[in-house]
């Protein structure tokens, strides 16, 4: 299909596309593609839409075709679906009404000191800041002495100098990161990474005379217990969502109560 048999969809045509008797409209493909899109962008995604759409009718056909009576009856799978689908709404309204998301910091200490085995690292973590910066950059040495003091003025100092001369610099001098996530920053696997890192430091210098510099401030290393701002978020998470498996358990129990008290429900 040429791109001008495409672009004309949009303009004068109401069906856009047929297999068969089924037939594709206009409408249905304008819902689909966003407004403001790129006239290439929107003609590459038309194609794709209607080849997708063309492909699920050519599959239906082959399938009335060649599938059993039986085979073709799906009313049971479909009730099953409606039944669950109905059941995960209600239970979703049911936990939204009751839901408390609020959780306190004594609360996430004493969830993180109760189950610190849960916490154990897989890989290290570090407080660390990265810079990409030319090796020969008159700024470096400084940088490198700021860097890794444990001065706050001189932290501040290196983090306002790094901002105005290295290529790209980020910093995780307050906050706890995995090393995998680390290592993307220099293109390389963590293991690879940390087997170069000397004093703190790790330094991987490209063919283009640009370095990748990073200083470490602390770690931990993996085995160990990871540190409670590290999990922090994980253990909100955690505490939600068994309250909200506690309230969907509650709401079960209650039902079947109810049920039997009313005569509903009755084994024999």
């Amino acid at each position: 299909m040429s791109c001008r048999a495409i672009s004309s969809f949009f303009s004068d045509d109401e069906t856009v596309a047929e297999v068969g008797t089924v037939k594709l409209y206009r409408s249905e493909l304008n819902a689909v593609i966003p407004k403001g899109m790129a006239t290439e962008d929107s003609t590459r995604m038309a194609r794709q839409y209607i080849n997708a759409w063309a492909l699920d009718q050519v599959f239906l056909v082959l399938a009335e075709q060649q599938l059993s009576k039986s085979e073709k009856d799906v009313s049971k799978e479909l009730e099953d679906y409606r039944k669950s689908l109905l059941k995960y709404r209600y239970e979703q309204l049911y936990v939204n009404e009751r839901l408390d998301t609020s959780v306190s910091e004594d609360r996430v200490e004493e969830y993180f000191a109760a189950n610190a085995n849960k916490f154990e690292l897989h890989r290290p973590v570090v407080k660390a800041r990265y810079l990409r910066i030319a090796s020969d950059s008159p700024a470096l040495a400084k940088l490198r002495k700021k860097m890794s003091s444990d001065q706050v003025q001189d932290l501040v100092e290196a983090d306002s100098l790094a901002y105005s001369s290295a290529f790209k610099f980020t910093t995780w001098g307050n906050s706890w990161i995995d090393v995998a996530s680390l290592a993307m920053e220099f293109g390389t696997d963590y293991v690879s990474m940390m087997a170069s890192m000397k004093g703190g430091w790790i330094e991987m210098t490209d063919s283009t005379g640009v370095m990748n510099l990073a200083f470490v401030s602390e770690m931990v290393r993996a085995g160990e217990t990871a540190p409670l701002e590290y999990c922090e978020t994980r253990i909100r998470d955690m505490i939600i969502s068994a309250r909200k498996q506690s309230l969907i358990t509650g709401l079960e129990q209650d039902l079947l109560r109810d049920a039997r008290e009313k005569g509903q429900f009755v084994i024999f």
